[in-house]
């Protein structure tokens, strides 16, 4: 590549960021740091009506959060700014003007009813209305109206739009680097507005524009931009500039497949679908994954995974590495179906590599809330429950039996466990643990499997009540790692209530 990369997300502030835009950013990111090159954040704001305040802050939080910062853009002006284009508005009008200018585009005054009228007209013969070729010159714009009338109506302050004009009867060949080769009749295509009544761009001028003064060497964006491909790229021939590559993601698919995930389908399914939390004006909170307790490592691997693949078996991998690995056209064109248990699986995996100690941190925090101060030794505790646990929440579900003493037994596992010689076997190993020397659970699993062994006891006779009397139900891990980290006199005693339990 001899120009250098330059890539840009270009969301509009007009609510939280769905995990969809997420994606689009994170491969943007991955492509330009992969290429040595700059990733921009650009903020299109141009629909002023749809503007949602925090939104904006929103999606640079979350980026940050992410780990997946942009180069440039709003708080890190480089040399194309301003990146917000509700800032950039006064240099549009004059590239609408060159177009106009040049005869790609022209003035068009039909009111909204007027146009309302026509499609409606359209739909009653069972078609449907396209402004374009076949019937601009019937319609009221510059190209049907006289030089005079134009400038008439102008100065008379008659709202008029600028529409871009499609070419008739030409075949676009255009090159996606995700779809390859695609062909498009323009005479199907409309003839877009490019500049509105209330004297702001749309999206289709506005972007270009920016992405030429940007110098953006490839926009990789949503498939839901693929059908606008046509009109850009006439755009930039139109400007006579040379275009950027571009590559359309596909679209991330509800988990049972049909249909695109929605920001609804997250709360009404049980799992997020945004980064961070979001709270409406109405009151509405939606979850977001740093919320529900996820790492920002592991949402990023399993975002990676929709839609792209390495051509490996290998599942786990670092920023870095996604980096390194990351090719566009490794990006598949089907839809991606979004997993919620696979995502919970790359939380998983991730979470077994956080230090015991920060962990215990946090850990820490859940035993405050809870009103529970210990003498325990929470790293140790964290250590021997968290393969079990996908969140750090899940330690205070895996491990609360260190902090309370059990009071009730799982009925159907002391069914099993409690016979009548229970408690005698019981009181042999209060004897055993006294008598021993030290307390680790080597120790004690030594002597106790000893003494079982020479007694010629079922080890679970011994073991399974063991485990109810210290954890109150058949889980957690190894009994003496419990015993050892509880303490000689914490565990007898609750070895002495499991007793007087079943007596």
């Amino acid at each position: 590549m001899s120009q250098k990369v330059r890539v840009r997300f270009a969301p509009s502030p007009t609510g939280p960021l769905h995990i969809g835009g997420v994606r689009t950013a994170l491969f943007n990111y991955l492509f330009a740091k992969k290429h040595g090159g700059d990733f921009l954040l650009r903020i299109e704001d141009t629909d002023q009506n749809r503007y949602v305040p925090g939104a904006e802050d929103y999606i640079i939080e979350a980026l940050n959060w992410l780990n997946i910062p942009y180069d440039e853009g709003p708080g890190k002006e480089g040399d194309c700014g301003p990146y917000r284009q509700s800032e950039r508005k006064d240099l549009y009008r004059q590239y609408a003007d060159d177009l106009i200018s040049s005869g790609n585009a022209y003035y068009a005054f039909d009111t909204s009813e007027k146009l309302d009228f026509h499609r409606k007209d359209h739909e009653a013969k069972g078609k449907t209305f396209i402004y374009n070729w076949h019937n601009r010159l019937k319609l009221q714009n510059s190209l049907s109206l006289s030089t005079e009338e134009v400038q008439t109506k102008i100065d008379a302050g008659e709202a008029y739009v600028i529409r871009f004009k499609s070419p008739e009867g030409e075949t676009l060949h255009l090159k996606d680097i995700i779809r390859g080769d695609i062909q498009i009749d323009t005479n199907v295509l409309d003839d877009k507005v490019l500049f509105k009544s209330d004297g702001m761009p749309t999206y289709h001028l506005a972007n270009i524009v920016d992405d030429h003064l940007m110098d953006i060497s490839h926009v990789i964006r949503g498939e839901e931009w693929l059908p606008s491909l046509a009109l850009h790229i006439l755009l930039y021939r139109a400007f006579g500039w040379s275009a950027p590559q571009f590559a359309h993601l596909p679209l991330i698919m509800k988990p049972e497949g049909k249909g695109k995930l929605s920001k609804r389908d997250g709360d009404k399914m049980g799992f997020p679908v945004f980064p961070l939390e979001w709270k409406t004006a109405d009151g509405d909170l939606f979850s977001g994954y740093r919320e529900d307790g996820y790492l920002p490592a592991a949402v990023v691997n399993m975002l990676a995974f929709l839609g792209w693949n390495p051509g490996t078996e290998q599942e786990i991998f670092s920023l870095s590495e996604l980096v390194d690995a990351f090719e566009l056209e490794r990006v598949h064109k089907a839809g991606a179906k979004f997993d919620p248990e696979k995502t919970k699986w790359f939380q998983h995996q991730y979470l077994q590599e956080v230090d015991d100690a920060v962990l215990a941190e946090q850990f820490l925090e859940i035993l405050k809330e809870k009103g529970i101060s210990t003498t325990l030794d929470v790293t140790k505790v964290v250590s021997l429950v968290k393969e079990r646990a996908t969140f750090v929440s899940d330690l205070w579900h895996q491990g609360s039996f260190f902090f309370i003493t059990p009071e009730s037994y799982n009925e159907k596992a002391s069914a099993k466990a409690f016979k009548p010689e229970t408690p005698v076997l019981l009181m042999s190993v209060i004897s055993i643990m006294k008598a021993s020397e030290g307390f680790s659970a080597a120790t004690l699993s030594e002597a106790i499997k000893g003494w079982i062994t020479s007694k010629e006891i079922g080890f679970g006779k011994v073991v399974m009540p063991l485990r109810l009397a210290l954890v109150g139900e058949m889980k957690g891990p190894d009994v003496f790692d419990i015993a050892a980290l509880l303490g000689k006199e914490e565990t007898i005693k609750r070895i002495e209530n499991v007793i007087q339990k079943i007596a």
